[in-house]
């Protein structure tokens, strides 16, 4: 082997060993781009989501699916009406789990 060759492979050892401490994404990627202060009937809900808050997004995210042509909208989790519905839904499934364990 010459040492061109030789010089050239350990560059490249060099080179991709620097890259693997490098993170794959340094920017934060959160569904809700825009959050909503509207009040929701949950009538017209059909799925509720709460994303907790992880590497990739900093922030609690509640994203509510409505029955009407399945809109995606994001809720503020500090509303204090979207708390009330969340504690709403909660105790509706509390009430659900209590009557299925009685039966």
């Amino acid at each position: 082997m010459n040492q061109r060759a030789v010089l050239i492979f350990c560059l490249i050892l060099l080179t991709l060993r620097g890259t693997q401490e490098i993170p794959l994404s340094r920017t934060t990627r959160c569904a809700c781009i825009k959050i909503s202060d509207r009040p929701v009937n949950p009538r017209s809900l059909e799925k509720l989501e709460v994303i907790p808050a992880s590497q990739s997004c900093p922030r609690v995210e509640i994203i509510a699916t409505m029955k009407k042509k399945g809109e995606k909208r994001c809720l503020n989790p500090e509303s204090k009406t979207i708390k009330n519905l969340l504690k709403a839904i909660s105790k509706k499934r509390s009430k659900r789990s209590q009557t299925q364990k009685e039966a």
